[in-house]
């Protein structure tokens, strides 16, 4: 028997322009509690305005995001109490540079959950520990390797205690050699049920890691189901020229 899921994000609808520029064009999308989901796709197909979207750091100009039950795009919510239950890690770290480690961890804790530093330091510290960090509390980001830097910013958000964890291609600004221990953090929580949403290109994390994989291009879902159905066996011909110059990046012929 199946055990019963719980929807933790529905999108219906969802729609975003910028002037002219229709970057999502109608994303109906649900991740239930516990689900890892990763979004692939060109770059401008709508990913990151997608996650955007959910936290709104995007409002909506049409649509519903509905986050644990509430639509976080009404504007008569409590917006901070909605993004509370929601972590974000950017491409770019956005750690503040002029604070050590712990308290780029502990900063928002005090602010936003208002709780008080030796709490907050208790929390940061498991965090820390969790992404292999646990020696860095006094370090300042400037003194980190990127891969470091984004892990910290790991902490920092896990430190929220949230119920989804959104990360836009967060490794994309990483040096190669790195890539690998951000990955393995983010596999770790995967397998701790976190729930995610990724925006990724790296197809082989995606395959391994993903309980469903989505292709966006143009604004809209193409393509979704299992990393076997969508990356090893695409039925959409968008969805398969698109991994076709991804997983053989030589191959240059035009769509």
């Amino acid at each position: 028997m199946t055990p019963p899921t719980t929807t933790l994000v529905e999108i219906t609808g969802l729609r975003k322009s910028f002037g002219d520029n229709h970057v999502l064009q109608g994303i109906d999308l649900t991740v239930e509690q516990g689900e890892v989901v990763c979004v692939i796709g060109p770059s401008g197909s709508g990913k990151s305005t997608l996650l955007r979207c959910v936290n709104l750091l995007e409002y909506p100009n049409d649509g519903l995001v509905m986050v644990r039950g509430e639509n976080i795009a009404d504007l008569n919510n409590n917006l901070d109490e909605a993004r509370r239950h929601i972590g974000m890690v950017f491409q770019q770290f956005n750690l503040f540079p002029h604070l050590p480690v712990l308290d780029n961890c502990t900063i928002a804790q005090m602010t936003v959950l208002r709780r008080e530093r030796p709490e907050a330091e208790r929390v940061a510290r498991v965090n820390l520990e969790r992404v292999g960090l646990g020696a860095k509390v006094t370090a300042y980001p400037a003194h980190l390797s990127g891969g470091q830097q984004q892990r910290v910013a790991i902490a920092r958000a896990l430190s929220m205690s949230p119920a989804l964890m959104l990360f836009d291609e967060p490794t994309s600004a990483l040096d190669p050699e790195l890539v690998g221990e951000v990955l393995a953090v983010m596999r770790t929580l995967a397998e701790e049920g976190m729930t995610m949403l990724i925006v990724t290109h790296e197809m082989a994390f995606a395959r391994e890691v993903a309980d469903r994989v989505v292709f966006m291009d143009g604004g809209v879902i193409v393509e979704q189901g299992s990393p076997h159905e969508v990356i090893s066996n695409p039925q959409q011909e968008r969805t398969k020229t698109f991994l076709k110059r991804v997983l053989d990046p030589t191959n240059v012929t035009t769509a």
